[in-house]
């Protein structure tokens, strides 16, 4: 029996996208990613491109390295965040040359620390504080939560999205002052 890879299925659940079908789903879908596309700064392709590089990227990490490092690949509007861990200096500097690869990568933020992976508990008390994060976004209603992604990797809060330098102000005074933060980074890009 033969088994579809990443790639295939990748391309199944992008074909309507390929197809020119992208505004009857972004419109037709009330929740999930087709809401989240309608709301986010970034286009539907640019969207789809994020996706991808964050796709291949875990891919050619994975296929270099296996267990031997935890690194969390985010991507937005073609900007790459590089979080997690990795044994060493060099080993943390192969991996950025090694997305720096990435098609239509522009720019790495590298935030790999060299240190043992972290823990189960540690990463679901990082899954913990994005969620409060992200409440606090909701109830402070300062903007709109689309326009900024939140990745938490060791209590420190990256923020990422293209926003307004005072979208950028509120996002970062609301994550700094939530419990169980140490520190916040601001990887936005900025619309004035």
């Amino acid at each position: 029996m033969k088994y579809l890879n990443p790639y295939g299925l990748s391309l199944i659940l992008l074909y309507p996208f390929l197809i020119g079908c992208v505004p009857m789903f972004t419109v037709g879908t009330a929740a999930g990613t087709g809401a989240y596309i309608s709301e986010d700064r970034r286009t539907s392709g640019m969207f789809i491109e994020d996706e991808g590089i964050e796709l291949k990227s875990a891919r050619r990490i994975h296929q270099q390295f296996g267990n031997n490092v935890h690194i969390n690949v985010t991507s937005y509007n073609r900007l790459v965040l590089l979080t997690g861990e990795a044994p060493t200096e060099a080993v943390k500097t192969d991996i950025e040359r090694l997305i720096m690869g990435v098609d239509n990568v522009r720019k790495i933020y590298n935030e790999i620390a060299v240190a043992g992976n972290t823990s189960l508990t540690s990463r679901s008390n990082d899954a913990l504080i994005t969620s409060k994060v992200k409440t606090r976004f909701l109830t402070e209603r300062k903007f709109q939560i689309n326009h900024v992604k939140i990745v938490t990797e060791n209590e420190v809060v990256y923020l990422l999205g293209v926003v307004t330098r005072q979208e950028a102000e509120n996002a970062a005074q609301i994550a700094s002052s939530t419990a169980g933060v140490k520190k916040v980074v601001k990887v936005f890009e900025y619309m004035n």
